[in-house]
């Protein structure tokens, strides 16, 4: 679905034009607050502190310091998705992935709520959801970076983005109920010859818990994005990928942001897609400014708020102690069909969280 917007002015921001002796660690991962892995990013790189008296009409305070800034890496217009849910059909509810999948797709076309992203580009945006898919192979209890990464080139080679452009294109890698999600890579993972370097750096700009443990969705972490670099009939292609948990409580643990539970739980796998695919957009190539240690590879991005479109709600919510509830909300869509479960996303226009402009 396309519309017309009216436009914020397009900066590039040359704050981090020179990074190369800077430790990256740009943050492309969605973080419950309060968190054990919140807190641990936190500690390293805190938004800042800001002093305002302004408050929106939903009820947000005005931070401009805050907003998203231009780096001058690209974004992706015209977005094209597709869910892959992991783990095979006896680990889904059929009627959960049909509500995942209708609640995704009109979430990412209605007009209001797409609205706060079409603010970050100049002209029409657009998103457009293919056919859905089980994976027929069991999921791990653990599921890690390098497996993210090695299961979304594995899909593109066959076929999951049919014909569409893959630099335009996220595949969802949906996890099913109690798998937990890592935000580091797996034991056994070993860099290729000649990206020893690459991967050393891509080690030290991942959260961890302390010295040694990765950060984890039963601390706090739910889902993040990220890219991978592949020859594919010849040519360089850049494959886009979202991962996340199915978010909820279960046997007294947390996993993920549950945030809707009991029947209702299938709601936080949608925000967190939403979440994931509205950074994926504006700032698809945050890993590669990790690998390459390069800001000039960031999209739209926040130094002073410390996040993309999607994390700096989570930020003020968290520095102002308000209800997760505030963010991670149903709205209703702009025909009147019902309401749809989103984690609202950052707007400059109003220097705060949105659902519409």
């Amino acid at each position: 679905m396309s519309r017309k917007i009216p436009q914020l002015l397009v900066e590039r921001g040359t704050d981090m034009a020179d990074s190369a002796n800077r430790r990256v660690r740009p943050l492309n991962v969605v973080l419950r607050p309060e968190s054990p892995v919140s807190q641990a990013y936190a500690r390293e790189q805190a938004p800042a502190a800001v002093t305002t008296e302004a408050v929106t009409s939903e009820g947000f305070r005005e931070i401009p310091a805050w907003d998203l800034t231009d780096h001058g890496g690209r974004k992706i217009t015209d977005l094209v998705f597709v869910n892959r849910y992991l783990g095979g059909q006896d680990a889904w509810d059929t009627d959960d992935i049909k509500e995942i999948d209708a609640a995704l797709e009109a979430a990412m076309t209605d007009p209001r709520l797409q609205s706060v992203i079409a603010q970050y580009y100049p002209g029409e945006i657009s998103s457009r959801m293919l056919d859905s898919d089980v994976l027929a192979e069991p999921a791990p209890k653990r599921f890690f970076k390098d497996q993210a990464e090695k299961l979304a080139a594995r899909l593109f080679q066959d076929g999951a983005l049919g014909d569409s452009d893959p630099g335009e294109s996220v595949i969802n890698l949906m996890l099913p109920r109690g798998v937990v999600l890592v935000d580091g890579f797996s034991p056994q993972f070993r860099p290729p010859a000649g990206e020893e370097e690459e991967h050393e750096r891509r080690q030290q700009a991942l959260i961890k818990l302390d010295d040694d443990a990765d950060s984890d969705s039963e601390n706090g972490l739910a889902g993040f994005h990220g890219s991978v670099h592949l020859r594919h009939n010849g040519r360089n292609v850049t494959v886009y990928y979202a991962v996340g948990v199915f978010s909820q409580v279960a046997n007294g643990v947390r996993n993920g942001i549950p945030v809707f539970n009991g029947p209702d739980a299938w709601k936080n796998v949608v925000a967190t897609f939403y979440h994931e695919l509205n950074e994926a957009r504006t700032d698809p190539d945050v890993e590669d400014a990790a690998r390459s240690n390069d800001f000039s590879k960031l999209g739209w991005y926040s130094l002073d708020g410390r996040g993309e479109i999607g994390d700096l709600p989570i930020n003020e919510l968290e520095a102002q102690g308000r209800d997760i509830k505030t963010v991670f909300k149903e709205v209703p869509l702009t025909d009147g069909t019902g309401k749809v479960p989103v984690q609202l996303q950052w707007s400059n226009a109003v220097h705060a969280p949105a659902s519409s402009l």
